[in-house]
């Protein structure tokens, strides 16, 4: 998958399988490649929305013109036509096999999810399941919105890998703000991207753009880490 001329983007539709305790699934996916890519990033779907997301889709469309290889995938649950998102542990299985997927191409593979996706993919590291070389989350979502009490954050300590928070400072899924910057302090190695005036899928009150538009203007923003951290 590795064809084409010097900084072409080879972009095709694939898929991978999932071991799960009921047997093997398959998940589809997308696979964004450039010939000089020096990254490759796994990226995950947040909870109610597949990997074909505007958003994800001009979110790895800016990643190829940084030169960042990206796997856009589903989870089983929605591969399966489920609107819920299923156990955990189905969630982990299939971050360890989109890593394995990633690495195929011969890149250091990092990994990367939106709101859900993200933190699936911290709940993989913390357990071992998964050694990218960064984890980026798109709207970390902290703990239910307007319910600051069920933190999502226990587990964050035990990632290794170095993690870079990428938050809208409106996102009523991080409120208080000093609960997620109390959180990150205490992770081996973490820092926060904000983004000034973001929602959880970073749209700015007063100033209407189609959400691959946004993701597209994030992308340059994590490349610059991805490099600096490499």
């Amino acid at each position: 998958m590795m064809n084409g001329m010097d900084g072409m983007d080879d972009s095709r539709p694939t898929n991978f399988a999932v071991e799960l305790h009921s047997g093997s699934v398959e998940v589809s996916a997308d696979l964004v490649h450039r010939s000089d890519a020096w990254a490759a990033l796994a990226i995950a779907h947040g909870a109610g929305a597949g990997y074909r997301h505007p958003f994800l889709t001009g979110f790895s469309r800016g990643l190829a013109d940084e030169g960042v290889a990206t796997l856009r995938f589903n989870f089983p649950y929605l591969e399966a036509g489920r609107r819920m998102p299923g156990p955990a542990a189905h969630a982990v299985a299939t971050w360890a096999a989109a890593e394995a997927a990633a690495a195929q191409h011969g890149l250091p593979v990092w990994a990367a999810g939106k709101s859900y996706g993200g933190r699936m993919a911290s709940m993989a590291a913390a357990e071992g399941r998964i050694a990218p070389a960064g984890l980026i989350y798109l709207g970390y979502p902290l703990h239910p919105p307007g319910d600051p009490a069920k933190a999502r954050t226990a587990h964050l300590p035990d990632v290794a890998p170095p993690q870079l928070f990428v938050e809208g400072s409106n996102d009523p899924f991080i409120q208080p703000i000093e609960q997620l910057e109390a959180a990150v302090a205490a992770c081996r190695d973490a820092e926060i991207l904000w983004i000034d005036g973001g929602g959880h899928s970073f749209e700015v009150k007063g100033r209407k753009r189609p959400a691959d538009e946004i993701g597209a203007e994030l992308a340059p923003l994590v490349a610059a880490w991805m490099r600096r951290r490499s």
